[in-house]
């Protein structure tokens, strides 16, 4: 089992795992596997790793799903070549240990997945996005880590929001690709990963 990184030293810990710095914190409540949705913007804007909170400076890791390689980016923050392998030894996404994904009443009360009972609380019940709410209950992804240079970091912006990110490219180059946790493709997408591996190997 991979001892928590150097980086993730001073990272708060419960039940004994690091929290990642993307993950929503409510009330004292850790949220693992929802991911607080200003901190994961700050993290893509000041290039920041998605688990210690660290600049990335040199090579990161992005995580991609088929879904990702056809929009060309990846929607998560980046991770140091060190945080990935305690992250994919401890999520039940990468890992393989969740076979679905939550479904959306999970969500569906509180971002925090329960309600809020704080009257002074500034935060507002919000439902799952729609990306989550299409994945609910549905069968996990293959997730894939593809390693890129720093200097090779581009955000990918909202088509209707210049400024807002939507993600990290995947159309730089890749320096390497680790594949985390299979899953059973579609034809469309393993003719789709098909094409990228060959595209890949003759470059």
């Amino acid at each position: 089992m991979p001892a928590i990184p150097q980086r993730c030293a001073r990272r708060p810990l419960a039940g004994g795992l690091v929290v990642p710095y993307v993950t929503l914190i409510h009330g004292g409540h850790v949220a693992f596997g929802v991911l607080d949705a200003d901190r994961a913007l700050t993290a893509l804007r000041r290039r920041l790793c998605q688990i210690c909170a660290q600049q990335i400076n040199e090579r990161c890791f992005l995580l991609v799903r088929p879904a990702d390689v056809v929009k060309g980016c990846s929607p998560e923050p980046a991770l140091h070549p060190e945080c990935l392998p305690y992250t994919a030894e401890h999520c039940p996404m990468l890992n393989g240990t969740r076979a679905h994904y939550r479904r959306s009443p999970v969500l569906a009360t509180h971002p925090a997945g329960r309600p809020c009972t704080d009257p002074a609380c500034l935060c507002k019940p919000r439902s799952p996005d729609a990306g989550h709410s299409l994945r609910g209950g549905s069968p996990a992804d293959r997730y894939e880590a593809w390693m890129i240079h720093a200097n090779n970091y581009r955000l990918v912006p909202l088509p209707d929001r210049p400024d807002v990110p939507f993600g990290i490219s995947l159309r730089v180059r890749v320096l390497r690709r680790r594949v985390l946790r299979t899953a059973v493709l579609t034809p469309d997408q393993q003719h789709l990963m098909d094409l990228w591996n060959a595209l890949m190997n003759g470059s």
